[in-house]
């Protein structure tokens, strides 16, 4: 194959080097960063260009050569490329979709059950020295999981697992999504605000559009037990931040699961970092080695469909 192609920010995915992208074509380029004008240098001449999670709004996509006729944004969301202009343009644009199932879904269960045994202030305080909850009798809540109430709200891949994996611990399970089906043993489909009002714990799995912006407000968190926790692996706009970290401060809700945040990485002064009852990740869901490997491979894919005629992923 000798189109060429064109990795413009591979430092998002290839952090420590240890990725291979000769296999997306016979002609491919590769940097790990690119600014908006490095960015249109570096794609003239090429077929497919590939990005992760960098903004490609009309004006940029604009200034494409005639050449490009493929994006594949390396990743399942895709709202950081402006679809209505790459059809305008006759680009055709492909997702990821499923390379990260299990690690997304295995944080996601990560995050419940520290949660649930408040592990983020156990492991603070041995930090600062305080070994009460061994010399003492326990000082924080530590509660089963099992027979509580998990929402999903989304039951795509990444949500498909997570009750996969808590139904095997015991979990009851309700769910909210655009398709629901029929019920079946400890899985309900229900409301929204019927999802935030009986779950224990609540975990995003939707894309990010305009429908899905800020959909957890101070509205939303209202309905929320005063026990519950909420869990956030799809993307940071899901939640309306300010009004998280109010509910937080407050201890109107039991607590956060976030690996995405509204801006990444949060400010420095980000009262997220330091909230005891905020567990906090670097969007690392997808940052397994393995997981990105496998990234790297259905890229692979995506461009030689496309480019035998076959398209696969094809969300534009």
């Amino acid at each position: 194959m000798s189109q060429k192609v064109v990795v413009v920010n591979a430092g998002k995915m290839d952090f420590d080097g240890q990725l291979d992208f000769s296999i997306l074509s016979d002609d491919v380029q590769v940097y790990q960063n690119s600014t908006n004008e490095e960015f249109i240098e570096r794609i003239q001449g090429a077929t497919a260009v590939v990005t992760k999670e960098y903004p490609v709004p009309a004006e940029l996509m604009a200034q494409f050569p005639d050449t490009v006729k493929l994006i594949v944004e390396a990743g399942t969301g895709y709202n950081n490329i402006d679809l209505d202009a790459a059809r305008s343009h006759g680009i055709t644009v492909c997702n990821i979709p499923a390379y990260s199932t299990e690690r997304v879904a295995h944080t996601v269960i990560m995050m419940l059950l520290n949660l649930a045994s408040t592990m983020q202030q156990q492991i603070a305080m041995l930090a600062r020295g305080d070994r009460s909850n061994f010399t003492k009798h326990l000082q924080v809540p530590h509660t089963e999981v099992n027979g509580k109430t998990l929402g999903i709200i989304g039951a795509g891949h990444i949500g498909l697992e997570v009750i996969k994996v808590a139904r095997a611990l015991g979990m009851n399970i309700l769910i909210h999504t655009r398709t629901p089906k029929e019920d079946s043993e400890g899985i309900r489909y229900v409301s929204f605000e019927t999802l935030m009002s009986e779950s224990d714990y609540i975990s995003l799995h939707c894309p990010l559009n305009d429908k899905t912006k800020y959909m957890i407000d101070k509205k939303a968190i209202s309905l929320m037990k005063p026990t519950a926790f909420i869990i956030n692996t799809g993307r940071g706009a899901l939640i309306n931040e300010a009004d998280l970290i109010e509910a937080l401060q407050n201890k109107a809700i039991g607590g956060a699961g976030l690996d995405v945040q509204e801006v990444e990485p949060p400010a420095e002064d980000s009262p997220l970092y330091t909230l005891e009852n905020v567990i906090i990740t670097p969007h690392m869901g997808w940052k397994g080695f393995e997981t990105r490997q496998r990234l790297v491979g259905i890229i692979s894919d995506d461009i030689h469909g496309f480019f035998e005629g076959k398209p696969v992923n094809v969300v534009s």
